[in-house]
């Protein structure tokens, strides 16, 4: 059974990020998928000063632990004024004080939409550069643009050239498991 880790970086409880990892770690056949909801974390904001007197979080610990069990990443990205969402960043820097290759060169699926035409491209042009100094291994990386007209709860991807252009990136990811 593959280990997959499924990740929306968004805190809105309807985040459609998340619902593109979950359907995406979901394509994934054997796969036993762990969603990781940044709400439920319950980080407290990073910074040096909270570090000091209080170190590092459980919840990041634990975060780090699940990393290191898992075979691979599916990341969607959420674009908040051209960067990661605060919540997604957040738990990203407690990372970084474990360890400074957060993603354990783990493969990686990484994702981005938004309701707009851009589909997230933006943060995952700052996420393409970054990510693999911090071990982060992209097998494949895919934005999904205007997510409410290219996406159904029930249906999944609903545009036919999105989803085979989708399901080829899946399958570079599968393929570097």
């Amino acid at each position: 059974m593959i280990k997959i880790i499924a990740l929306g970086g968004s805190n809105s409880k309807n985040s459609i990020n998340k619902k593109l990892a979950v359907y995406a770690a979901n394509q994934i056949a054997n796969a036993e998928v762990t969603v990781v909801d940044l709400n439920e974390l319950d980080l407290p904001m990073f910074g040096m000063d909270e570090e000091i007197a209080n170190g590092i979080p459980d919840n990041v610990h634990k975060l780090n632990r699940l990393i290191a069990a898992t075979d691979g990443l599916v990341i969607s990205l959420a674009e908040h004024n051209g960067c990661y969402s605060v919540a997604f960043k957040n738990a990203y820097d407690w990372l970084s004080r474990i360890d400074g290759k957060v993603w354990q060169n783990k493969p990686m699926l990484l994702m981005g939409t938004s309701p707009g035409v851009r589909g997230a491209q933006t943060v995952l042009g700052i996420a393409l550069a970054g990510f693999p100094r911090l071990g982060g291994n992209i097998a494949a990386d895919f934005s999904f643009p205007s997510f409410d007209d290219n996406f159904s709860d029930q249906d999944g991807i609903v545009n036919s050239e999105l989803k085979e252009v989708f399901d080829s990136k899946v399958e570079l990811f599968v393929n570097s498991l």
